[in-house]
Parts: structure tokens; C-alpha cells; sequence
């Protein structure tokens, strides 16, 4: 199995314990606030998250394309299905930066 698939299952992953922790604080901010900001935040991380437990879902669990996904599908869709899934953990753990601050 190539490292890509590992980096791009990783990155999955750590997306969605990011965003299980950002709706707890957005969630708390709605049940205290009552804004539509917060309201709209939640709504976003849901179907962020997903979107991601679907990723997740196709490249562990799917009998058929996770072994696709494993044996053979070429490294260059890999390597960009990795960049995007890192780009997104990047830009989710700044967020949780921030959210936390």
C-alpha cells in the first residue's frame, strides 16, 4: 500500500476529530448565543464532517472501492487526493486555533 493512501486516510481522520471538537464549541456557542453566526457554523461543520466520515467510510470500509482505493488506483490521483485532504486538515487545525483562542 503507498504511503499516499496512509498520509490521505490520516489527514481524513484528523479532519474529523477536528471538526467533532469545533462543533462542540460551536454548539455550546449556539446553546449560549443564539446566533445565526453559530447556527450556520454548526450547520457547516456538520456537513463537513460528513463529508469526511464518507471519505473515511470509502477508503476502510467499502468492500469494493477500498480495495480499489488500496491496490489500484494510480499513485497520481493519490497524491492529489492526499494534497487536498492535508490542505484541509491545515486549514481546519488554524480554525481550531482560532475557535479555541
Amino acid at each position: 500500500m503507498s504511503i499516499w493512501v496512509d498520509i490521505a486516510r490520516l489527514s481524513v481522520g484528523v479532519s474529523a476529530a477536528f471538526l467533532v471538537v469545533l462543533l462542540f464549541i460551536w454548539g455550546r456557542n449556539l446553546l449560549t448565543f443564539r446566533s445565526k453566526h453559530a447556527l450556520g457554523l454548526v450547520v457547516f461543520g456538520f456537513f463537513l464532517l460528513a463529508q469526511n466520515l464518507f471519505a473515511l467510510y470509502y477508503y476502510l470500509v467499502d468492500p469494493t472501492l477500498s480495495v480499489w482505493f488500496a491496490t489500484e488506483m494510480p499513485d497520481i490521483a493519490w497524491q492529489v487526493l492526499m494534497g487536498i485532504h492535508v490542505l484541509q486538515a491545515v486549514a481546519l487545525a488554524v480554525l481550531l486555533w482560532v475557535t479555541w483562542d
